[in-house]
């Protein structure tokens, strides 16, 4: 999944609320807050023929988040599954 992550021409979106942010984010990823008053319009301002790989805390909102985009018209989303709760519990890279 790192390889996948790290390749250029893909978004990788954090979907989780500022307080969660704070503690840690995977490199490179956006914060668009899911519950956030402007989630919609933020997303849509994101390239949507690129891929986008979706995560929040453990895969809930971030389920959510992918089915609202696919419904805004982007093409290629993916929800990472565990969220961040799995990616920093196997010690992969987090800023």
């Amino acid at each position: 999944m790192v390889k996948v992550l790290n390749k250029e021409g893909i978004i990788i979106l954090d979907v989780r609320t500022p307080g969660e942010t704070s503690r840690g984010m995977i490199p490179g990823a956006v914060e668009i807050d899911f519950r956030g008053a402007n989630f919609e319009k933020e997303v849509e301002k994101l390239d949507k023929s690129k891929p986008v790989y979706i995560y929040c805390a453990s895969g809930g909102r971030s389920k959510s988040a992918q089915e609202k985009m696919s419904s805004l018209g982007f093409k290629e989303t993916y929800n990472l599954l565990g969220g961040f709760n799995n990616w920093s519990a196997q010690g992969l890279p987090t800023k």
